[in-house]
């Protein structure tokens, strides 16, 4: 079985030579290919991309939902992340020949893309019903105001978090996340009704409040998302075994999905899932929201309890991983004709989940790709608490797990940019006539019979957008 402490980082190594194939113009080609075949009879887009499936008549190509749905915010956040990389670290796009002038020309597609993908979500500001609204702003409206002081963007941000703190209930000291006409259909009609639903997920909305809060100076909103992140201890977070563990010396935590709270008085009343295996399992996507969520209230906050409280999700995160059984991995031929083996850092759907119910093993790459993003970032918080020990052992986890989603679940297809005798953007060229439109595979939103739904072992367009923003998170160590 892996275990990361065991093995030293190549620290000779750029993350760009480590993680070549997360840096290489196929994700920017795939992102330029379906940001101009989405925008086809649907401009100004009002639906999109979501899922990808590896099965059935429509393998290979994006299925769309409307602009409302929690995820719309990530195909545009993916086109952004890009353009952060081009404009503050062009040197780690890679591009072949006459480098400048198509640098150039590749910035200026994206730019007008990326405001066209971007623009039609502003009218999604003014929305109340949901919780997700850091999802659907944070990913493009973020960088948009970052990189080009577009104050749109920033009172977007700005209003998005006004409304998202109007569902903030003083009696339960939480954000609602599902209302009731919600809860019934994604729980099949099991949903009681009057009852106050948090799910793990919330906590990743909560960088939407702090933010607004930092750059408006209304205190409520950020004062609101630490009373969230501080309720969500007691009533999501789940204390775990010890086990020793490298420079971690804290208690370790699994998560429940969903709980029930009494809206009159604050006690909860059920706990549940309705992504996971079961309301006791550890569904991986949703302790991969908790060790992101909790490393971004710490970072606004600095507060020690939420330190120990991503910590404690990472802690068990990896500990899964490491301990997981050893169908999980198999051989891949390497690079130079090695073989070595792959699939112990790319996670299960659920930790909890019978394991043989699927040959090979059911993944959520999307599970991975987030946790990578919170790992990373509470190693660069550590920095500053002098803990080099378990920074860098959160490091190199962190790149161990996109290392393996990498090799394991890259889709087969690559594609390129196609340039003319000019240097001018022509379009995207195929190394296959099978289309994939996805950059990882094997992503699972739900597999539970508990749930309306089953989607699995798809591409799925949050696990490319977190893929995509770890290799800028990485390129911002540089600074």
């Amino acid at each position: 079985m892996g275990s990361i402490g065991n093995t030293p980082p190549p620290l000779s190594l750029r993350p760009e030579d480590r993680l070549s194939k997360l840096f290489a113009e196929n994700i920017t080609a795939k992102t330029l290919r379906t940001a101009i075949k989405h925008l086809r009879d649907n401009d100004p887009p009002s639906n999109y991309p979501e899922v990808v499936p590896q099965h059935g008549p429509d393998t290979g190509r994006y299925r769309s939902r409307d602009i409302s749905f929690w995820t719309c915010g990530f195909f545009p956040g993916c086109i952004y992340s890009l353009l952060e990389r081009l404009i503050r670290y062009p040197s780690s796009m890679e591009m072949s020949a006459d480098n400048g002038t198509k640098l150039s020309m590749l910035r200026i597609k994206l730019e007008e893309l990326g405001r066209r993908w971007s623009d039609p979500i502003h009218s999604q500001s003014c929305l109340t019903n949901t919780h997700d609204m850091g999802f659907i702003m944070m990913p493009h409206m973020r960088p948009r105001w970052e990189l080009y002081h577009d104050e749109a963007a920033l009172q977007c941000i700005v209003t998005s978090a006004s409304n998202l703190a109007t569902r903030f209930s003083p009696v339960v000291r939480a954000i609602r996340s599902w209302d009731e006409d919600i809860f019934a259909i994604v729980t099949s009609g099991r949903g009681k009704p009057g009852n106050y639903i948090v799910i793990i997920d919330s906590m990743c909305n909560l960088d939407l409040l702090f933010y607004a809060a930092a750059h408006t100076g209304n205190t409520r909103l950020a004062a609101i998302a630490e009373t969230h992140a501080r309720t969500l201890l007691t009533s999501h977070l789940r204390p775990e075994p010890s086990k020793p563990r490298e420079g971690f010396f804290g208690r370790m935590f699994s998560t429940s999905h969903v709980v029930n709270f009494d809206c009159s008085t604050g006690e909860v009343d059920e706990k549940l899932t309705v992504q996971g295996f079961s309301a006791t399992s550890t569904w991986s996507r949703g302790q991969a929201w908790g060790i992101l969520g909790y490393a971004q209230t710490y970072a606004w906050t600095g507060k020690a309890e939420f330190l120990d409280a991503a910590c404690g999700l990472a802690e068990y995160f990896l500990y899964m991983l490491e301990t997981a059984p050893e169908c999980v991995e198999r051989e891949v031929q390497g690079p130079h004709g090695e073989l070595k083996r792959t699939g112990r850092y790319v996670p299960l759907w659920d930790f909890a989940a019978p394991v043989n119910d699927f040959s090979p093993p059911l993944r959520d790459t999307s599970a991975g790709t987030i946790a990578a993003n919170g790992l990373l970032l509470l190693s660069q918080l550590l920095l500053s608490q002098v803990n080099h020990v378990l920074s860098a052992r959160y490091r190199e986890a962190a790149m161990r797990i996109v290392e393996d989603t990498l090799a394991h679940s890259l889709s087969d297809e690559k594609v390129r940019l196609s340039w003319d005798s000019d240097s001018r953007l022509a379009g995207v060229e195929s190394d296959s006539t099978q289309i994939f439109e996805a950059i990882l595979r094997n992503a699972t939103v739900s597999n539970s019979p508990e749930g309306a739904q089953i989607v699995r072992d798809h591409g799925l367009v949050y696990a490319d957008y977190y893929l995509i923003e770890f290799g800028t998170r990485l390129l911002c160590e540089r600074r």
